[in-house]
């Protein structure tokens, strides 16, 4: 595939262009009937209303889409339901910079969305790689969703809110690494050991939230690791959530840094990403 140089973005408004939307969601979860993450008629009635609907085209191929509706607050925040993309090829990141204008230019100051804390290659792309920060823990948020993605787990998710003017998300935007810091009392609150997690603990300032290297994988080669990741996650990341301590970043592509009491500076003046 070519560079990104060619890539083309621009909102749908057909009906044959939500076809190809759904087409190519089809392609990357593979959902039962009845299972499909948006339908043509609700892209319809979503770009019809002025929400953000948007495909990415590489040489007029479809290699991304991203879907995304008003939010409270009213008239400050977008909330982005679902983002698909073809692997490898880089589209998610202009995809996301793409909504980000898009957003600013209707004086909008931030866009959530949902994702699967367990899946790290998310939480990397977006702590490390966007600046946004997980506000809310959501246990069992989509019930049960059948498709080759999430099928055999339960559908927790945690809430990223992007504050599209924090010095974080500007930096990001810039393509700057922000390194987020551990300092040498931070206890680990939840760990890897050989694919199993080891709960430790939580009553430092600065506790360390580790994920698998690939719970995917691991929910077809060992459901009852996969649900013990899930149950320990739940328990841990989501508690210190409860208790208001907030995560500032995603360490070593591995693991969650959560502070108790911590607060993002500079936020700004100011989803289903399944």
């Amino acid at each position: 595939m070519s560079g990104l140089g060619d890539l083309r973005l621009r909102e749908l408004h057909t009906i044959e262009e939500f076809e190809d939307v759904c087409r190519l969601f089809g392609g990357i979860w593979r959902p039962d009937p009845g299972g499909e993450p948006i339908t043509v008629e609700m892209m319809r009635a979503l770009s019809h209303a002025g929400n953000y609907v948007t495909g990415a085209y590489l040489h007029d191929r479809l290699v991304g889409a991203s879907v995304g509706f008003a939010a409270a607050p009213p008239r400050r925040a977008l909330h982005s339901h679902v983002t698909g993309t073809l692997a490898g090829c880089g589209v998610g990141f202009a995809l996301k910079l793409h909504q980000r204008e898009w957003a600013l230019d209707r004086g909008l100051e931030t866009i959530t969305w949902t994702y699967d804390p367990l899946v790290r290659r998310n939480a990397h792309f977006n702590l490390a790689k966007l600046g946004a920060r997980p506000e809310e823990y959501l246990p069992a948020f989509y019930g049960t969703m059948g498709d080759a993605i999430n099928a055999g787990d339960e559908s927790d998710r945690v809430l990223a809110v992007w504050h599209l003017a924090s010095p974080p998300v500007l930096a990001a935007v810039r393509g700057e690494p922000s390194p987020v810091e551990i300092p040498p009392d931070a206890v680990v609150g939840l760990d890897d050991d050989g694919g199993r997690p080891v709960r430790g603990r939580t009553d430092a300032e600065t506790v360390l939230v580790a994920v698998p290297r690939d719970i995917e994988t691991l929910r077809v080669t060992d459901p009852a690791a996969a649900r013990a990741w899930r149950l320990a996650l739940r328990e841990v990341l989501g508690g210190l959530l409860r208790d208001g301590a907030r995560v500032t970043g995603f360490h070593d592509r591995s693991c969650y840094v959560v502070r108790r009491g911590a607060r993002e500076e500079g936020r700004g003046g100011a989803g289903r990403a399944l």
